[in-house]
């Protein structure tokens, strides 16, 4: 009983080593890939950055969606929060009504009004969200916070950064890569081309799932100089896996379903939706029907249960992820010689 997304979703021939997939598709796209690469060049050449007084981090990759920012952002929150820092993160609240700039409050705030990514994080730390960063960065600076991490922003140019980090998706099992063959945006996954995105980068972040030890050396060898520090992202059952129906609206939704399985979960059926996408009333009483019918209980994604209204939080569980470096040291080592003015612990 598939349910229909009703956005378009990330096409499996994206993330290969090689343009193996749909290939008359790929040539009548090739138009569209060379415009949206030259639009992309012209605004970094036109631009125009807001430069603030507070130290601005930004956490982006080259590709759209899937690289797994979200659990780099909040570790590097926490991290920052446990030293004692004044920090907080800066999201465009993408999904959100609001054009911000507004402080997070999710007493307050829906993922319908602030974006679901934004509101996961700021139950346990300070989230501002504006359309207009350079907007968002002033309201920062108003609150008195030190450091600001700038989700997504390895492309905006509305605002100066002191440190980019650029985040890539580890795991090239199953003839995985993170960059596909390389080919710009529609014809692959690419946001600019990856030699672009690299030169303004300081500092690459590699995340791997939790159970995969080896880095891939062919993909090391993509960075050169660039220091590089491996990231595990961990997940956090409550609970013995049981057998499940699950879904997942994210860029990469069969990752989720790989990571249930892994953990011992039974999958009694998957459903994969576009990346960001809200399901109705009816599409969640279709699988909760669905589940009860296999004798299974639904479980989603942190960022898909922070969707729901309470009622459905009631009725639906999600799996943590947390994200934990494995050089802890070295990373945060790297960030403090990197960073203007604050002085950030290694410990």
């Amino acid at each position: 009983m598939p349910l229909k997304a009703r956005r378009l979703k990330t096409p499996d021939w994206w993330y290969k080593r090689e343009a193996k997939g749909a290939p008359l598709t790929r040539y009548a796209l090739a138009p569209l890939a060379w415009i949206w690469e030259a639009v992309t060049i012209t605004r970094f050449l036109t631009a125009k950055p807001y430069r603030s007084p507070v130290c601005v981090i930004s956490v982006g990759n080259a590709t759209l969606g899937g690289s797994g920012k979200t659990p780099i952002e909040r570790e590097l929150l926490r991290r920052l929060k446990k030293l004692g820092h004044r920090a907080s993160g800066l999201s465009r609240g993408y999904g959100g009504s609001l054009s911000g700039p507004v402080r997070v409050d999710p007493t307050l705030h829906s993922a319908a009004e602030v974006g679901d990514e934004a509101l996961m994080l700021a139950r346990d730390y300070d989230m501002v969200i504006a359309r207009d960063r350079a907007e968002g960065l002033r309201l920062i600076e108003g609150e008195g916070f030190e450091i600001a991490i700038a989700d997504d922003a390895h492309q905006n140019v509305k605002i100066a950064k002191d440190i980019h980090l650029l985040v890539v998706d580890g795991d090239t099992t199953n003839d995985g890569w993170p960059f596909g063959d390389g080919s710009v945006f529609p014809m692959g996954p690419m946001r600019e081309p990856l030699a672009i995105a690299l030169k303004r980068a300081d500092i690459v972040v590699l995340w791997l799932p939790h159970e995969k030890s080896v880095v891939d050396q062919k993909l090391l060898r993509l960075f050169g100089d660039l220091p590089v520090f491996v990231a595990r992202l961990i997940p956090m059952p409550v609970g013995e896996p049981g057998k499940v129906v699950g879904f997942a609206g994210i860029a990469k939704p069969w990752k989720f379903r790989a990571t249930l399985e892994g953990l011992g979960y039974a999958v009694a059926d998957f459903h994969a939706y576009a990346d960001h996408e809200p399901l109705s009333e009816a599409d969640l009483t279709a699988l909760e029907r669905q589940a009860q019918t296999r004798g299974a209980s639904l479980i989603t994604t942190e960022k898909d249960w922070i969707k729901l209204s309470p009622a459905w939080r009631e009725k639906i569980a999600f799996l943590p992820i947390t994200a934990r470096f494995d050089d802890q040291a070295g990373f945060m080592g790297a960030l403090t010689a990197l960073m203007p003015g604050t002085q950030i612990s290694q410990n």
